[in-house]
């Protein structure tokens, strides 16, 4: 329970990093539609959300389910503002995920260089994916390197799944605005019919399990690639 607890932890702090991000991208380019709400910060009461941050993930941790989301309150910003017209949405949009492969790299390579065999590394990675939190304790246990290797990877996995759940190309998510900056205008009118259904569509992926095809490939291969587990 407790390496459950801990994954929730990320993976909330990890959505107040994406959400945050946002606001600062559009920040950066002119519009102070965050800072003026108080949400150009870190501080988590600023961000959570009492169904994203708590109810959902307390839900799914309880019922076992297969897989992990949380999210913060959307940062707002005004587009109008936006110093760039063209790309100003696109740019705000890839901030969260951006902040999050940052994270992610930062993370994973500190996972990788870390002071550990590669037994000891992939032994650690088999117990946190398959939920044995009794392995996974008793691998870090009186061990610095491979505690601290346990949550990096733990921090490195949440961030990179974050960041490409969050670049599925439907409403509300940031996929939804990269892609639509990109779509001809004569395709965007039948797109925009989609958003007060997004939130459903996601939802019906996720409990059908069919989020999993879209997201593990990608994930496991970039993380691979930064932690250097295979």
């Amino acid at each position: 329970m407790l390496v459950t607890l801990f994954t929730i932890a990320a993976l909330v702090f990890s959505a107040i990093i994406h959400e945050y991000a946002h606001g600062w991208v559009a920040h950066k380019l002119g519009d102070d539609t965050a800072k003026d709400a108080g949400r150009l910060t870190l501080n988590p009461l600023s961000h959570l959300d009492p169904l994203g941050s708590v109810l959902v993930p307390l839900i799914l941790a309880l019922t076992k389910a297969p897989f992990f989301i949380a999210w913060a309150k959307p940062v707002p910003y005004n587009p109008y503002n936006l110093r760039d017209p063209k790309y100003g949405d696109l740019k705000v949009a890839l901030g969260g995920p951006g902040a999050n492969f940052l994270a992610a790299a930062f993370f994973g390579l500190l996972a990788r260089f870390l002071p550990l065999t590669m037994a000891a590394k992939t032994s650690l990675i088999s117990a946190f994916l398959s939920g044995d939190s009794q392995a996974l304790l008793s691998g870090v246990s009186g061990n610095f390197f491979a505690s601290l290797f346990a949550l990096s990877a733990v921090i490195c996995f949440v961030n990179l799944l974050l960041m490409i759940f969050n670049l599925i190309p439907l409403p509300p998510l940031d996929g939804s605005k990269i892609l639509l900056t990109f779509l001809p205008q004569r395709l965007r009118t039948g797109y925009y019919r989609l958003e007060p259904y997004g939130f459903f569509i996601v939802l019906a992926l996720v409990w059908l399990g069919l989020i999993n095809v879209i997201l593990l490939t990608p994930l496991f291969f970039i993380f691979s690639a930064l932690t250097g587990i295979y």
